[in-house]
């Protein structure tokens, strides 16, 4: 008897879907990292993009007086990009530990 997992992933002519070669390894590898450790990466890329602003601020305030507020700060953009990234890696890495599809290669 399948479950319902299994039939939903069944194809017209009775083969289940299986996650390939490439796909298999990256969750096995993915599935020995604590959830933890993508939390605080994001935590730490938020405050390491927050002190690239502070400091492009200032040196861009130095350099055109008081009045000037022209900053570019391409580095606290780039730190802040990463923490969406590593937030969803650490949702990716909590459900393949939950229902990855290691459970039906065993």
């Amino acid at each position: 008897m399948q479950t319902k997992y299994e039939q939903s992933t069944s194809t017209d002519n009775g083969q289940k879907w299986r996650e390939g070669r490439v796909a298999r390894g990256i969750e096995r590898q993915t599935a020995r990292i604590p959830s933890d450790v993508f939390l605080w990466g994001a935590i730490l890329a938020m405050g390491g993009s927050l002190a690239a602003q502070v400091v492009g601020m200032r040196r861009s305030t130095r350099r055109l007086g008081m009045g000037g507020m022209h900053t570019r700060a391409p580095l606290s953009t780039f730190i802040g990009q990463w923490v969406p990234t590593l937030l969803l890696l650490g949702v990716y890495n909590k459900i393949v530990k939950v229902s990855g599809s290691d459970r039906f290669d065993r």
